[in-house]
């Protein structure tokens, strides 16, 4: 967007799909989130996307603003720090308008709607931000008929409703999506509850979604076969030697993750320090959390489409590998994979299911938490291999990773030498 186009924009003033905020000072930041919220919902169907403009007055005149990084980070958070689920597609810019800065968050509309702001349904009409009504909302389950959705939207025709466990979707899951003060009120049919939350593909249409049958089925492999973890661990560094344990670990996401959890940690062994401590001192072989990123960003990123491969945890004596089956996605590539802010999503729904049942804190920072509990406890950050099909992750022992890093440490002390020696020639 150029400034003779902004300066068009803020003369139309606020409408459908543009809010003016004089700054973030106070309770501005929420506001600028419901916004998202409500330009992601798109209820009028515009098809268009919605802007919010940071330093512009209710007037459309300049107030002054002067735009930092600090400010500008923020607001492209509100993508994936889980507050906003499904994530919403946004971006953040800058622009210099006589008069002062001006922040541009732009919002696509959503094609996964009903989009939520901690827990609740904002829509625009007009110039005016509200929370949606029950009619709203059956209006935007309707909604995501018409767009290009996830795959893990797509309905699953072999499927019935009774293939769905009520019990873990109204106790587990119906509290996270939805605030308190909207459950208290809640009027909603069993069928409206499943459609809001993208467990079925609409009321009229009650058939369970991909994300419905990972998120709450009672047996999601008889409809996606690939949607368990095949376990295997080695007495060894190779896939012919011996092998101690093997397991094959399916059922809903949650009760995947949990039991893989277990797993993970019952063969974590502990050491024990009793000599060099005055108190005893136990640290496992690798950082329980580091595994666990690893396995549910595998979880979230993997393709259940059009593949029967599960994903794949291989423990051997010197390393652990994480292989899910699809490749990268979107805007995020084989060059960029891993970077702090390249984030997309194959499975945007299943993402915010496993948000709101707690698997997850927030979005694109997995494999930052991961490479940081690594560090922390003495090994190398992982390794990622990223191919067209698949990515594998490999989190190295901490001896292994020690021994691999002898030829970097050494060329980082040869350079530290010559460095001291110029400056002594100097």
């Amino acid at each position: 967007m150029d400034a003779l186009e902004l300066t068009t924009l803020i003369a139309a003033g606020e409408g459908e799909r543009m809010e003016f905020t004089e700054s973030l000072s106070g309770t501005a930041k929420e506001s600028i989130r419901q916004a998202i919220c409500a330009f992601a919902n798109d209820l009028p169907r515009s098809e268009e996307p919605g802007r919010v403009l940071v330093g512009i007055r209710d007037d459309g005149t300049p107030a002054g603003l002067t735009a930092t990084d600090r400010m500008l980070t923020p607001l492209a958070d509100m993508k994936t720090d889980g507050n906003i689920l499904p994530p919403p597609v946004l971006s953040v810019e800058k622009q210099v308008l006589d008069g002062g800065e001006v922040i541009v968050v732009t919002v696509q509309p959503s094609d996964s709607p009903p989009v939520r702001c901690k827990g609740v349904i904002f829509i625009r009409i007009g110039s005016r931000r509200g929370t949606a009504t029950a009619q709203d909302e059956r209006f935007l389950n309707e909604k995501r008929k018409y767009g290009n959705l996830p795959y893990d939207l797509h309905p699953v025709p072999s499927a019935a409703v009774s293939d769905l466990d009520m019990a873990r979707f109204e106790h587990e899951y119906l509290p996270g999506p939805f605030s308190p003060e909207t459950l208290a009120a809640n009027q909603r049919t069993r069928g409206e509850q499943l459609a809001a939350t993208n467990m079925i593909a609409s009321v009229d249409d009650p058939v369970p979604t991909v994300a419905g049958l990972l998120t709450i089925g009672k047996r999601p492999r008889d409809f996606i076969p690939g949607s368990y973890i095949q376990f295997l661990r080695f007495d060894g560094t190779a896939l012919t030697d011996e092998l101690i344990d093997s397991a094959e670990i399916g059922g809903a996401v949650p009760d995947v993750l949990r039991r893989l959890d277990d797993k993970l940690a019952a063969h974590n062994r502990t050491a024990v320090d009793f000599v060099s401590r005055f108190r005893e001192a136990r640290a496992s072989v690798y950082p329980m959390e580091s595994l666990r990123q690893i396995v549910r960003n595998a979880i979230m990123h993997r393709s259940y489409e059009a593949t029967h491969a599960p994903t794949h945890v291989h423990w051997y004596s010197d390393r652990i590998e994480v292989m899910s089956p699809g490749g990268p996605f979107g805007r995020v590539t084989a060059a960029n994979f891993g970077e702090g802010g390249m984030v997309d999503y194959r499975n945007p729904n299943l993402a915010s299911a496993m948000k709101v049942l707690g698997f997850v804190q927030g979005f694109g920072i997995g494999i930052a938490l991961a490479r940081e509990q690594l560090v922390r406890a003495g090994h190398v950050e992982p390794h990622f291999e990223v191919g067209d099909n698949y990515v594998r992750a490999t989190v190295l022992g901490k001896e292994v990773g020690r021994a691999m890093n002898v030829p970097v440490l050494a060329a980082k002390i040869m350079k530290r030498i010559e460095k001291e020696v110029q400056r002594g020639e100097d």
